[in-house]
């Protein structure tokens, strides 16, 4: 049996922990958190605490916290010697305080508290200072997901730079199309269709292979029509950039 306590419930820690207390071989034996909170039914028989002075002894300490946070609160914690992990992308390991052993366990996923995550399908990169403590965070990553890596600091860092452009500079794409849209009383929804058919593309071929629209065309026409739509918009600036880099990936000029 694995005793975790998880420092911090943000969206990781709330995702990770729900699908770790169910399992046979573990027990989340309490939850820390900076401020007060309140646990879904399934989950309010594990005791919380928003003292580092009240934490119990655990056979892991999983960090969930914001990234700028995790390197001062690490030298806070009030033990010693003991494995403690965190879950970001982009903090190096030896960010965290050479008082405890050090690790991470770093699922690649975005998290949503109101979406449920299939942690099977989750990639879950792992790291630590000794054989024996990656053995251990290789067996809770097998618990969870059928996807373990074991990748390095630099690695992983390079790993979270591309999934911010696979998924937050493209969710932002999203939030630009929506605008759009609503400022002509069109419906978001018209391009979910499409946006599903990107998706799945993108399983079978690469991303170069499935470029497709005026500017992978070299649309001049189309492109002109759309700055001129744009004339008035905090947004032209953008797609003329975004224009510029899909024409020079293929050999041509705006």
């Amino acid at each position: 049996m694995t005793n975790i306590i998880f420092l911090g419930f943000g969206n990781v820690g709330y995702h990770l922990c729900n699908a770790l207390y169910k399992h046979k071989h573990i027990t989340v034996i309490q939850i820390y958190n900076r401020n007060k909170i309140v646990l879904d039914p399934e989950l309010n028989h594990i005791p919380v605490t928003t003292k580092l002075s009240e934490l119990k002894n655990a056979d892991i300490y999983f960090i969930a916290l914001p990234d700028d946070a995790i390197k001062s609160f690490s030298k806070d914690l009030p033990f010693q010697n003991k494995l403690v992990v965190h879950t970001s992308g982009s903090v190096e390991m030896n960010e965290l305080s050479a008082i405890n052993r050090k690790g991470v366990f770093y699922p690649l996923q975005t998290f949503s508290k109101k979406r449920t995550v299939n942690f099977k399908e989750v990639p879950i990169c792992i790291e630590a200072e000794s054989s024996s403590d990656l053995r251990k965070l290789k067996e809770i990553g097998e618990i969870l997901s059928e996807k373990i890596i074991e990748i390095d600091s630099n690695k992983r860092a390079q790993l979270h730079l591309a999934a911010v452009y696979a998924n937050n500079f493209v969710n932002y794409m999203y939030t630009i199309s929506s605008a759009i849209l609503a400022e002509n009383n069109l419906s978001f929804d018209l391009l979910k269709p499409l946006i599903s058919e990107t998706a799945r593309k993108i399983e079978t071929l690469s991303a170069k292979e499935v470029q497709t629209g005026p500017a992978r065309r070299n649309d001049q026409k189309t492109i002109e029509k759309h700055l001129h739509l744009l004339k008035d918009s905090r947004y032209k600036e953008l797609y003329e950039q975004i224009t510029i880099a899909i024409q020079t990936s293929y050999g041509k000029k705006l």
